[in-house]
């Protein structure tokens, strides 16, 4: 039962994970190259609302946008670590990059007219950001076997903890050698 559990928390973490990645990797794109945070410091109060509905729009769209481009270029990752339970934040963030690259190298314009891929910096950035939450959520528990590290009477094969030992007072009392009888309860050793 406890491996089926495993296994029905796992189909629910990955996904889950790899939301928190598209999601690290959209902020860092938005924030850090777009810098949509310009968009509210209009002066005039229309210009402002209009930056709100421009903001919002875009980031719904990069969203989307990634949530649509990089789950295939991810997913060869993703499934190296749940296959072989990789657990290390440097292999998602890896990952990560990788993946981030890769997909902003497939779906870029051949005009070199986009300008996530002119700078290298945010793409790798966003890529490190979107592994490094996917290892947060779930990579930092991947794999459908147990952990690696557990006690050592687990790792020796012992299923069931030894039986505590009775405690002294219960103890049989003493009958001798075969055929004398117990000695007498006032007898002195």
């Amino acid at each position: 039962m406890d491996d089926l559990a495993r296994l029905l928390l796992r189909f629910l973490l990955v996904p889950l994970g790899y939301l928190a990645a598209v999601i690290a990797g959209a902020c860092v794109i938005l924030v850090g190259e777009w810098r949509i945070g310009t968009l509210f410091t209009a002066a005039d109060p229309g210009e402002q609302a209009m930056g709100v509905m421009i903001a919002i729009v875009t980031s719904v769209t990069v969203l989307v946008l990634l949530l649509m481009v990089m789950w295939l270029v991810a997913a060869v990752g993703i499934l190296f670590s749940e296959a072989f339970a990789v657990r290390s934040w440097m292999f998602h963030a890896a990952n990560g990059v990788v993946s981030a690259w890769i997909g902003a190298q497939l779906f870029a314009p051949s005009d070199g007219s986009a300008a996530v891929t002119s700078d290298p910096f945010y793409v790798v950035a966003a890529g490190l950001a979107g592994g490094l939450a996917y290892w947060l959520v779930a990579g930092s528990s991947a794999g459908f076997y147990k952990p690696i590290l557990r006690a050592a009477a687990e790792r020796a094969g012992a299923s069931a903890p030894p039986r505590p030992l009775p405690p002294p007072d219960s103890a049989p009392p003493h009958s001798g050698p075969p055929g004398r009888g117990a000695p007498p309860a006032d007898a002195a050793p």
